[in-house]
């Protein structure tokens, strides 16, 4: 059941765009591998997400922006046949929490739009800063910007609304698909990980106070 699951969630038919990959023989790529190996080795989630003694946080703190957006992209793949026009007029979370989009060149002010339009938007805002070398930069000795933690939180911020979205509008599909167990992880490896460096606001993470 397990096999299929996972079968399911990594079932390259449905995922959502081309995952970003980390260049082999960089330092990211280093760091990319200490990462899931740590998360493999079935350590305490608390513990894999603090910085590796002697490395940059902004190096690590990249290194997730880019693996959580490749993690919650397929997740939400495996779910956009559920969650669809007609199903999902509105980006929310429950009757409380609804989600506008914005982004300073399309839409100038928060808009209004239907969950899949959201989604959409949303992982194509974040491949394009998450490619922007000035913003993410891969060569050796280029340094990050300043804003450059700001800009991961507005990533990770948008990003929460994902696991909001599909845990309180589509958890039924995510149990029926045999899901549940590789969705919860991924969510409490996030959730420690934003927490470890206060990357989100308090009040974002109230829809999903509960699970946390």
């Amino acid at each position: 059941m397990m096999a299929l699951c996972l079968k399911q969630v990594f079932n390259k038919d449905k995922t959502f765009r081309p995952r970003k990959k980390f260049e082999p023989g960089t330092q990211r790529f280093e760091l990319y591998k200490k990462a899931q190996a740590s998360l493999k080795s079935g350590l305490d989630l608390k513990a894999v997400v603090q910085l590796p003694p002697g490395e940059s946080i902004n190096d690590w703190i990249a290194v997730h922006v880019v693996d959580f957006f490749n993690r919650i992209n397929l997740i939400y793949g495996t779910m956009s046949e559920f969650c669809t026009e007609k199903t999902c007029p509105i980006m929310s979370g429950g009757l409380k929490y609804e989600y506008r989009w914005q982004d300073d060149s399309r839409y100038k002010k928060p808009t209004k739009l239907s969950a899949p339009q959201y989604m959409c938007m949303l992982m194509d805002w974040i491949e394009m800063l998450i490619n922007n070398e000035d913003i993410f930069p891969t060569r050796i000795g280029v340094p990050f910007p300043k804003q450059f933690q700001q800009v991961c939180t507005k990533i990770l911020t948008r990003l929460f609304r994902v696991f909001v979205h599909v845990y309180i509008h589509h958890f039924d599909s995510i149990i029926n698909m045999g899901a549940e167990a590789h969705v919860n992880t991924c969510y409490k490896h996030f959730y420690y990980f934003i927490r470890e460096f206060s990357l989100i606001d308090h009040r974002e993470l109230e829809p999903l106070v509960r699970m946390s």
